[in-house]
């Protein structure tokens, strides 16, 4: 690193008469100590250099050399006599062939400690080693390129390990959630590079490290969003969609509620609640406490203390070839990747929290309802919708209710919800939700300012303020409002969302069995690494939470995906559509899926179908 702390230079075009004088010393630069010469010289700035004739310019193999010369002709290595004008200074002026001195730290390969590494130590070690191994080869190679202008570029071995450990820790801090298939796309690249490219990287990476200037190069970003482009209208679009619709039959056991619980049923789980004396089990930490609806004498929620947990889930890393050579990996928390037998917690929490999953028990604390029909209002738009859920004494509950329009896109609803029991914690690292939110909402009906039509910023933080209803049945029948039973009502692992609304639904899509798991349910694939997947989108990346209304849209398009290769699929099969509705080989409009189709794996059962 520099030892010049001053700010960095304006960044600016510079050709032969505008480098900056040589600093002054003495006549002779062996008379000035090598130490004391490196502070004296101020960071210099590399160009981002076109293509030249390796015969216009000087050579340079020195890895630490002085400012460069003055606007008279080309930079000169120290102690150099000029050289003679040969007429083609001119296309060279302003092209570094030596640069500014830089000290680099002595490292190892060994990954920085990170407060949240998203891998172990020993898979960031393997990785690390790799990415250093694809740099020092085209270091290498740049070492041995007969153009000698690119000398200049070529990085001492502790120079290659700095840069490696300096991209290493960037993708591990910015990609944590993806970071393993990020930066295997990143080792790749780097890989096939070319030496123009590499020279562009190694300049962006010395203004950035030792010469505090900005990359020269703006970053690409790391993944490309995939445009969506199924070939067909909206309508014909809810045309395919309506053959998509997900099968409930059998999944009951997977937490998907068909029918509401009878009267005897909830009477069975009040006197069990009764018994429990208000007795639960920690969703996080596994420890037993007791709740207190209403609160306690001295006021307090809960008892049993802090809660010290692990907020990640628990990895287990797929067995790999090289297992025995290297020792299997162990499982480890995404949090903070302490092995899953060596650590009670990485983060404290107020209170212990619990949820509830069993139908009959969230029937009693309020009964489901199923969609009822609307005659009057005719065939309604299907709707993608999504929520968010914080932690009270009555179990997970529903804080945030977002609906859009699909395939538009277009806002339908976005209320922040208050919840029935007290609040114990609003699970704000999931869902983005803060008494912030609460304090600055606005009664649901008033007019709000067309300020934009998201409600939440680029970073993911929920914008303010949010409609505020007064009960989760209120935010039910809001929704309820846009539904006929026929709708198509679209979400992701969409039992979660329809129970904490407590809503029946005969026809739903979720794009969790949508793209069923290899492995079968109940494991399944997580919105996040669906959209990098298939629509190149990264979301949930921010400190602030998830956002809804970005978690309803991402379903959305998923399901367009989808819609657009299955459409392909059946023009093969000879379907086609007249007046937007399908028609089927026969000539019949068609409400069945072919034959062939097989959406949803039987549960437990792997997938054997790659469609």
């Amino acid at each position: 690193m520099s030892a010049d702390n001053s700010p960095p230079a304006k960044r600016a075009k510079l050709d032969g008469s505008q480098l900056p004088e040589p600093p002054i010393g003495p006549e002779t630069p062996n008379e000035l100590p090598s130490e004391t010469a490196r502070r004296a010289e101020k960071p210099g700035f590399l160009k981002e250099r076109p293509g030249q004739d390796a015969s216009t310019t000087r050579s340079s193999t020195e890895k630490e050399v002085s400012q460069p010369a003055p606007s008279h002709g080309p930079p000169v290595p120290s102690g150099s006599e000029p050289p003679k004008d040969t007429g083609s200074s001119s296309a060279s002026a302003g092209l570094p062939t030596q640069l500014p001195p830089r000290n680099a730290p002595k490292e190892t390969l060994n990954p920085r400690m990170l407060a949240n590494a998203p891998a172990t130590h020993q898979s960031r070690t393997a990785i690390l080693v790799k990415l250093h191994a694809a740099m020092a080869s085209l270091n290498e190679r740049l070492s041995k390129d007969e153009d000698s202008a690119n000398k200049c570029f070529v990085l001492t071995a502790d120079e290659v390990i700095t840069m490696a450990l300096d991209e290493e820790e960037k993708f591990a801090k910015q990609n944590a959630s993806v970071y393993v298939n990020v930066i295997k796309l990143r080792i790749v690249k780097v890989t096939k590079m070319g030496i123009d490219e590499w020279v562009k990287e190694v300049t962006s990476h010395l203004n950035a490290r030792y010469y505090k200037l900005n990359p020269i190069q703006k970053p690409q970003p790391l993944v490309q969003p995939i445009p969506v482009d199924t070939g067909l209208a909206p309508a014909q679009e809810v045309a395919v969609a309506s053959l998509l619709v997900t099968s409930l039959v059998n999944l009951e056991e997977h937490g998907y509620v068909t029918k509401p619980a009878t009267d005897a049923e909830i009477e069975t789980a009040k006197q069990g609640l009764e018994q429990a004396k208000g007795w639960e089990q920690c969703c996080r930490c596994k420890q037993r406490f007791q709740v207190f609806p209403g609160r306690r004498e001295d006021g307090a929620l809960t008892s049993g203390g802090p809660c010290i947990h692990h907020p990640g889930r628990p990895v287990h890393p797929q067995r790999k070839k090289t297992d025995r050579v290297t020792g299997p990996s162990h499982p480890y928390f995404s949090c903070c990747s302490e092995a899953l037998d060596k650590s009670s917690g990485c983060t404290k929490a107020e209170s212990h929290v619990f949820r509830v999953s069993e139908a009959k028990r969230l029937a009693s604390i309020l009964q489901f309802k199923t969609t009822p029909a609307q005659p009057e209002k005719g065939p309604m738009p299907p709707v993608a919708f999504d929520c968010e859920m914080g932690y009270t004494t009555l179990g997970m509950e529903l804080i945030r209710l977002t609906a859009v329009s699909w395939p538009e896109g277009h806002d339908l609803l976005d209320i922040l919800v208050r919840p029935m029991g007290e609040v114990l914690d609003l699970n704000t690292r999931y869902s983005g939700i803060t008494a912030e939110h609460y304090a600055s909402a606005k009664p649901h009906g008033t007019p709000m300012p067309a300020t934009s039509s998201s409600s939440s910023n680029e970073e993911g933080k929920v914008n303010l303020p949010l409609q505020l209803v007064q009960s989760p049945a209120e935010a039910r029948d809001l929704l309820l409002n846009l539904l006929q039973p026929e709708t198509l009502l679209i979400g992701h692992s969409i039992e979660n969302d329809l129970n904490v609304c407590r809503i029946i639904h005969p026809t739903v899509i979720d794009t969790a069995l949508l793209y069923p798991h290899p492995k079968g349910l109940p494991v399944r694939w997580g919105l996040k690494s669906l959209a990098l997947k298939y629509l190149g989108r990264e979301i949930q990346t921010g400190s602030n939470g998830h956002d809804s209304r970005e978690d309803s849209i991402t379903t959305g398009d998923l399901l367009r995906v989808k819609v657009g290769s299955r459409w392909n699929n059946l023009e093969e099969l000879g379907y086609s559509f007249h007046e937007d509705k399908l028609i089927d080989p026969e000539g019949k409009e068609a409400t069945t899926p072919p034959a062939s189709w097989t959406t949803v794996p039987d549960p437990g059962q792997k997938r054997k179908s790659g469609k």
